[in-house]
């Protein structure tokens, strides 16, 4: 064979060499690809639920800490006397030893009419019988929390004129509340990663499907020479547009539930439920979610792409 045979031949085998494609081009190729379908009302629908759970999450977060707050200085004194005039002269002499004391900022003997009051939802009419004897109770302000050993130091101060005097700190009583809205809370946060998943998977399951639609536009722009940064780019730009969407539409709707869900424990007038309210930091971390929810898009859907053209080398 010649060498002009040779070199033709060459030639004929060799892949021809193109000029890399403009963006312009390859997106007029790949015009608007959408992720299809439903899923931006998934987003949506998963931003919503997010927008829920760390309303709740934050509420009660806020809820706790007024609470633990409010009671942490607070001691309550209960003094069970048969005999009505006794315990109303034991709590007299209780109340002066212990505004006496220096950790003691106020001291307060709850009248039996508003005791009465707070137990005939319970008792009944038998509330304000003889037979069923009411303790006095006594509400002390502290100015810190107590610590144990205050605790029973106040009892050893009474100890002389209400020797059966019992002392609660009043933030022991709901400790178990506490323990409660701390679970609850923990549920919030595995809820929000557990949507902020599935949230990832769809994105990842449109990404893929629509990258598998336009699979051979994507070799003909390879074979004019476009890059995978400008393919990926031209999905990212459909992920973003359909996730903001999504997002925008999911924080509608959730801010929406937590509106009625708010007027609903309003309605309730509970003093305990109405520290619960959210603050403007709060707001701030709610309005931060739907930003969230488009950067996990756009993450997930550019390793997506980036995952898919590799596997066509």
């Amino acid at each position: 064979m010649s060498a002009n045979a040779e070199q033709s031949a060459v030639r004929q085998t060799e892949k021809p060499h193109y000029p890399k494609m403009r963006g312009g081009l390859a997106g007029k190729l790949l015009p608007q690809t959408r992720l299809g379908g439903p899923i931006p009302w998934v987003i949506a629908i998963l931003i919503a639920l997010v927008v829920i759970a760390a309303a709740g999450g934050l509420s009660l977060r806020n809820l706790a800490d007024n609470a633990r707050a409010d009671l942490s200085g607070a001691v309550t004194v209960q003094i069970a006397e048969a005999n009505a005039a006794r315990r109303d002269d034991i709590a007299t002499n209780t109340a002066s030893v212990l505004g006496q004391q220096d950790i003691v900022t106020s001291v307060r003997i709850i009248p039996e009419e508003e005791l009465e009051a707070l137990l005939e939802p319970w008792l009944g009419s038998a509330v304000g019988s003889d037979d069923l004897p009411i303790p006095a109770l006594i509400d002390v302000e502290l100015n810190r929390k107590a610590s144990g050993d205050e605790i029973l130091a106040l009892e050893a101060a009474i100890a002389n004129v209400a020797p059966k005097a019992r002392v609660d700190a009043q933030s022991e009583w709901l400790k178990p509340v506490y323990e409660a809205l701390a679970a609850l809370q923990y549920l919030a946060l595995a809820l929000i990663a557990l949507i902020g998943f599935a949230t990832a998977a769809a994105v990842w399951l449109a990404a893929r499907s629509a990258f598998s639609n336009h699979r051979e536009t994507v070799e003909i722009i390879h074979l004019l020479g476009g890059t995978d940064e400008q393919v990926t780019r031209i999905f990212q730009r459909s992920v973003v547009r359909d996730a903001t969407f999504g997002a925008v539409i999911g924080l509608v709707l959730g801010l929406a539930a937590v509106w009625l869900l708010g007027r609903q424990f309003q309605a309730l007038d509970s003093g305990m439920i109405g520290g619960g309210g959210l603050d403007w930091s709060d707001w701030l971390v709610i309005a931060a979610i739907p930003l969230a929810g488009i950067l996990v898009a756009l993450l997930t859907g550019r390793i997506t792409i980036k995952l898919a053209l590799r596997s066509m080398l």
